[in-house]
């Protein structure tokens, strides 16, 4: 397409996924059982959304516990209580509480890749947890012999690798998934907490050539779960100028559930990046509502005015299901607007002469 689109990377679950997981959990299947039910999950994924036409794959997370705790599996030195992040709704997701370290990934994102890469020869996209929503695992009031210090380098040490590893294993993007980033301005107005977020990713950006930073972007959201969000409340503004310093080729930007789009899309032309992409959202996965075509073209059209259609890409909002267990938004509907989203930027790139 003459205006590139790309999926997020969550799709939900479907049924038979969920119940295998599950099953797992109460010990009635052993590890291979799930891992062949994830499989054919992925499979799935990837023929829907080859067949929808989309340029760009992902796996729809479909191995991943969430898009945040991935790395995560295997590592033990961990407790339950971590920080709370509480929705709008009420419910509230929990990290998990370091307790020891050496901190090491027990699974790195190249994995899932080169799973998915095994079932098509199209592009495919690798999103990672970024190094500031892994940060938080560390407790406020420290780990005996393990200073923070030495945790922050051990995590980007990580974080790097991993990056690395997907960019050599033919990723056609790697995306931080930087959620947190709006959450920290709701947690802290002053914006301390952001600028240590965005300092501590762009250490692990700038460790990257320019011509690899080209092919990594950020992608920020305030939450997307259960039909909910925890910082849809925090001005957008205040965090766009500090979201564009950070060291990356592309940003994605949840735009189509923002309530004064065009107001955020002026700021966004301000300060983006010099060279650098913005993909603007133009689906909700937050509304059950399959948005029709027209209205997508809409969307684009209404961000053409703002951004020039060199730097123009579109995206959803943010994953369809960000966690495991999220069963708010059916796997047909995710299906239905990725769709919606395919075929209003093909609408909107031909009202623009593309």
């Amino acid at each position: 397409m003459s205006i590139p689109t790309e999926p997020i990377g969550s799709v939900p679950r479907p049924a038979a996924l969920h119940h295998a997981r599950i099953q797992h959990a109460n010990g009635r299947i052993n590890d291979e059982e799930l891992a062949e039910v994830q499989a054919q999950a992925v499979a799935d994924t990837l023929d829907r959304l080859e067949k929808l036409g989309s340029p760009v794959l992902v796996d729809g997370d479909q191995a991943k516990p969430s898009a945040v705790t991935y790395p995560l599996d295997g590592f033990t030195g961990l407790a339950p209580d971590g920080v709370a992040v509480p929705y709008a709704d009420g419910h509230v997701r929990t990290l998990p509480r370091l307790t020891a370290g050496p901190f090491r990934y027990g699974v790195r994102a190249d994995a899932y890749l080169r799973t998915a890469r095994q079932h098509t020869e199209l592009p495919v996209k690798a999103t990672v947890a970024a190094p500031s929503a892994l940060s938080l695992l560390y407790p406020a009031d420290g780990i005996d012999g393990y200073p923070r210090d030495t945790f922050l380098d051990d995590l980007l040490a990580e974080s790097e690798a991993e990056i690395r590893a997907c960019l050599d294993g033919g990723a056609h993007r790697v995306q931080l998934d930087f959620g947190e980033a709006r959450l920290a301005l709701k947690l802290d107005p002053s914006g301390g907490v952001l600028d240590e977020f965005v300092a501590l990713n762009n250490r692990v950006l700038e460790r990257f050539a320019e011509e690899e930073r080209a092919r990594i972007g950020v992608h920020t959201h305030p939450g997307a779960d259960q039909g909910s969000t925890h910082s849809l409340d925090v001005d957008y503004t205040a965090l766009l100028p500090r979201l564009f310093q950070l060291a990356a080729g592309s940003f994605f930007l949840q735009m189509a559930s923002e309530p004064d789009p065009e107001r955020v899309l002026a700021v966004v032309a301000g300060t983006l990046r010099p060279g650098s992409r913005v993909f603007v959202g133009v689906t909700d996965p937050l509304d059950s509502a399959v948005e029709p075509a027209e209205r997508v073209r809409d969307r684009v059209l209404a961000a053409a005015r703002h951004i020039p259609a060199d730097r123009l890409g579109t995206c959803d909002d943010a994953g369809f299901a960000m966690y495991a267990d999220d069963t708010a938004l059916s796997r047909e509907t995710a299906f239905a607007k990725i769709d919606a989203r395919l075929r209003g930027t093909e609408l909107a790139a031909r009202e623009l002469g593309l």
